[in-house]
């Protein structure tokens, strides 16, 4: 097992970022690829892989990460102004101008009192403190930071897909899966928030909806292992094994 293999994606994200921080581009890439391998699910991260790929000099290859961030979550305002700038530097204005007119689109759907990018800065700087609070395994305070953040970002089905973890650290299943349920009804294909509702489902004793979870998960994606690991332990009459 390397070194990364070892790290959560919690921690992973963490140095990933603190990488990036400090201008390592290449160390923060490897981390976030690293969360990816595990987490494809994560709109934040494809959209972080892409601005580090951005600036090691591969336009297309970020292009290719805030496409997939899009697609986890169309209404991700950075994406498609980080998606928007790559576009002008390579010449396709038009595209680009579409992009950046859905950006200011979606900065002022959430929030009357924080319309623009600051209700957009807002938002992703009480998710940074949610996520350090997680890291710290502060589950509580997590949650608290995280609900604050959608209180002016209710779209961030990333932050809400974060903000049902940290509910989950907590034991309040219910909730968690009332989250992941509304993360679901805006992208279906969020893989990673069917599998945790699977999870939040088994552990209040619905069997049966957990299985109907990650079938789903299968019957799209046959090659994705965490569902089928869930699907035989839950034959052989276990609970799921943690993500």
């Amino acid at each position: 097992m390397s070194d990364l293999e070892k790290l959560s994606a919690k921690h992973l994200i963490e140095r990933g970022i603190c990488a990036w921080e400090r201008a390592d581009y290449e160390a923060a890439l490897e981390f976030f690829q690293a969360v990816l391998s595990r987490h494809p699910g994560f709109a934040d991260v494809h959209n972080k892989a892409g601005l580090c790929l951005a600036m090691l000099g591969d336009p297309e290859g970020a292009l290719e990460e805030f496409d997939e961030a899009l697609r986890i979550s169309d209404t991700y305002a950075e994406a498609h102004l980080n998606r928007a700038i790559i576009l002008q530097g390579l010449g396709h204005f038009e595209e680009a101008r579409r992009h950046l007119v859905r950006a200011d689109e979606l900065d002022r759907i959430d929030s009357e009192e924080f319309p623009s990018d600051v209700g957009h800065k807002i938002a992703i700087t009480h998710a940074k403190l949610g996520d350090l609070y997680l890291v710290a395994d502060h589950p509580e305070e997590a949650a608290e930071e995280y609900r604050k953040a959608l209180a002016v970002r209710a779209r961030f089905l990333d932050i809400r897909s974060k903000y049902a973890e940290a509910l989950m650290g907590m034991g309040r299943w219910k909730e968690a899966q009332g989250q992941l349920e509304t993360i679901l009804e805006g992208n279906p294909d969020f893989t990673s928030a069917r599998l945790r509702l699977g999870v939040a489902l088994h552990r209040q004793g619905d069997a049966n909806g957990a299985r109907r979870e990650w079938e789903r998960c299968v019957r799209e994606d046959p090659r994705d292992m965490r569902a089928k690991a869930y699907l035989a332990a839950l034959g052989e009459g276990g609970g799921p094994p943690a993500l």
